[in-house]
């Protein structure tokens, strides 16, 4: 298949003429630029249909190769409600922003000029976890691992006066070790399942 060079060449000064304009801070200028990114892409789809061959009407003695491809010129279609659709929309915007302030140019957003200012290190996102993230310790297994806990069981006068960090926050080891048994050793039950 052979391409033409004049529909390429058109193609791509629209292609790029169209690309600058939707850089600009005008609406006019970026509808004018989707108006002609949408008519570089009908030249691209008329260019990949090929030449042109016979009307694709059937008849008996015509090869099948001689027909026309109807595919390009559908989807050239398509590209044009498409295109229509896209313009109408902008018009629209175009002309609600003229109706409410008076100019074309798109504002600086000041939220937005406060995002692209912060750094992309995010303290709460980017920081280092610790080892320990629940506020309830994890004191079941000790360190060399024979021991139950590192921390002398509730009870013993050893651990009273020691303090272990949980939660950001330094708690008793004996709360933090009473934490561990099954049930709530911070309320007494009365009957029927209340609370004293």
């Amino acid at each position: 298949m052979s391409v033409n060079l004049t529909l390429l060449s058109v193609m791509g000064i629209l292609y790029a003429c169209g690309i600058y304009l939707i850089l600009e801070r005008s609406l006019t200028r970026v509808l004018l630029g989707l108006m002609m990114l949408a008519n570089a892409t009908n030249l691209l789809l008329l260019a990949t249909g090929g030449y042109s061959g016979l009307a694709p009407l059937y008849e008996k003695d015509i090869p099948a190769g001689e027909y026309n491809d109807p595919l390009p010129q559908a989807l050239i279609l398509t590209s044009i409600v498409i295109s229509f659709a896209v313009t109408a929309f902008m018009l629209g915007i175009i002309y609600r922003t003229w109706v409410l302030a008076r100019q074309d140019e798109i504002q600086d957003d000041v939220e937005d000029l406060r995002v692209a200012e912060t750094p992309s290190f995010d303290a709460e996102d980017d920081a280092e976890i610790p080892l320990e993230t629940s506020e309830f310790p994890l004191t079941m297994l000790g360190i060399d691992g024979d021991q139950i806990s590192n921390y002398p069981p509730v009870g013993s006068s050893e651990g009273a006066e020691e303090t272990i960090e949980a939660g950001g926050r330094e708690i008793a080891v004996k709360d933090a070790d009473a934490e561990e048994k099954p049930g709530s050793q911070n309320v007494t039950p009365g009957p029927e399942g209340g609370l004293k």
